[in-house]
């Protein structure tokens, strides 16, 4: 399989970027975050510090815990590609801190990748 040169070797044409997965569990007290709440989310925290635009869908995964007990449950991608700033990197830090504050959540995954990117 080839190798995807770094981003800063960027081909003719792209420009270096940053894309972001962020993985969101909707286990909560009391259930599970809803697609309206998950909706209400995006447009109320998301939208605001991301104008330019992101892309989220649905998902399933499982992760462990600190006790020790596998969780599977449907969960929530968001993925924002952008420029490195520290702008950018504190509106993603507060979407995390908000996501966790809302609904309750011990983490949220963040993967972080360097890329090249057209438009």
């Amino acid at each position: 399989m080839p190798s995807m040169a770094p981003a800063s070797h960027c081909p003719a044409g792209r420009e270096q970027a940053v894309s972001d997965l962020l993985y969101f569990g909707t286990a909560k007290p009391g259930g599970t975050v809803s697609l309206k709440e998950w909706s209400d989310f995006l447009w109320e925290v998301v939208t605001p510090r991301f104008p330019k635009g992101f892309t989220a869908w649905q998902a399933y995964g499982q992760w462990k815990p600190d006790n020790g007990d596998v969780q599977r449950e449907v969960s929530y991608v968001l993925n924002i590609v952008h420029a490195e700033d520290e702008i950018t990197e504190a509106g993603i830090r507060a979407v995390v801190e908000a996501y966790k504050q809302r609904f309750h959540q011990e983490s949220v995954l963040r993967v972080s990748s360097p890329s090249c990117v057209s438009f």
